[in-house]
């Protein structure tokens, strides 16, 4: 049976709450339907000593301010996920769990959603299924032959797993830098950290509300025809969070070239040097989970989907969020994804 709303928003997460939020307050018609089965989005799958960047009061979504954490200046990730199971409840949001959505298209003048639990059909569909489901892994050489243990960030929770062996984390980004830390200022793990350049800590007392002022200069930039400012990648690619702050003092966190290739029992670099591991963990990033929009067609050649603001170019019912900066400025950040949503959402509002 085909169900009927005005507007159709995939994943469950910060970004859809936050589209919830403003279409609540615009007074369409909608449903969030959500493949997981609890509240939180991707922060109920992080790591064990994950913290935000900044505090509660820097990290909230529209219209409700993150409450402080008790004993913790930057909040846990399970602080993270009972504030969103809290937003959720607080604004009614109409939230069906478990309800994958495999496929969205064309039909006359609306959009089809098709999901495990049903179809809908919805004059727009936002689409806010983030990046956690694609973790992206390099085709290194050798990568099939090393007979240890292979994850990416997505599968790591804590040293714990780790007592006694020797691990390699790959990336120089926060989630390189954190693990790494992580693992290094446990004791009980041997360290190698290997990044496609040297590190780039952003300086110590930057936090989410800077970051966030850095995009939104960038974007306003750009949309203004001026120069790129760089936005945050012009301050750094590690925010140097309170335990990347200790290992990087205590001579801990000291990051080796990229090594060219994975033996069976470690990883070699160009110049002949080895280096023994019984894991390897990938921090290598994200692509956009984007399959079920597939049927539109809408990709470049890049696989981008191009679009204007948050709105698919070749596609005025679809509207994409909190999937980096070419959905808004730090749209995929608490604090960043509350206005490209309050945009989408009165863009939608004016359609027919």
């Amino acid at each position: 049976m085909t169900q009927h709303t005005d507007v159709v928003v995939v994943g469950g997460g910060q970004a859809g709450l936050a589209a919830g939020y403003h279409l609540r307050r615009q007074g369409l018609d909608f449903v969030i339907l959500d493949a997981g089965a609890a509240p939180g989005g991707s922060w109920q799958h992080m790591w064990d000593s994950l913290h935000l960047f900044s505090p509660a009061g820097y990290s909230s979504l529209p219209g409700r301010l993150m409450p402080a954490q008790a004993g913790e200046t930057y909040p846990d990730a399970g602080h993270v996920v009972d504030y969103l199971t809290d937003y959720e409840k607080r604004y009614d949001l109409p939230v069906q769990r478990g309800a994958h959505v495999h496929a969205v298209h064309r039909d006359a003048d609306r959009l089809l959603a098709e999901t495990d639990a049903g179809t809908w059909r919805a004059k727009a569909v936002i689409s806010a299924t983030g990046t956690w489901t694609r973790p992206f892994l390099p085709a290194v050489p050798g990568r099939g032959l090393f007979t240890g243990r292979q994850l990416h960030t997505v599968n790591y929770r804590s040293p714990a797993d780790f007592a006694g062996q020797r691990v390699v984390v790959v990336g120089g980004g926060n989630s390189g830098a954190q693990i790494a830390a992580d693992l290094a200022l446990d004791g009980n793990v041997q360290v190698t950290w290997a990044t496609q350049r040297p590190p780039r800590f952003l300086a110590d007392d930057i936090g989410g509300r800077a970051l966030f002022d850095a995009a939104t200069a960038r974007r306003r930039a750009l949309d203004a025809g001026r120069t790129d400012t760089g936005g945050v990648a012009s301050l750094g690619d590690i925010v140097a969070v309170p335990p990347v702050r200790a290992a990087r003092e205590a001579g801990l966190l000291e990051a080796k070239p990229m090594f060219s290739r994975l033996t069976a029992d470690g990883v070699r670099w160009d110049d002949g040097s080895r280096a023994g591991a019984d894991a390897i963990v990938w921090c290598t990033g994200f692509r956009s989970a984007l399959s079920h929009l597939a049927p539109l067609n809408l990709r470049g050649p890049h696989g981008h989907i191009p679009t204007d603001g948050t709105r698919a170019l070749d596609e005025a019912r679809l509207h994409l969020l909190g999937y980096g900066d070419w959905t808004g400025p730090a749209s995929a950040t608490l604090i960043g994804v509350g206005r490209p949503a309050r945009d989408a959402v009165r863009e939608i509002a004016q359609l027919s």
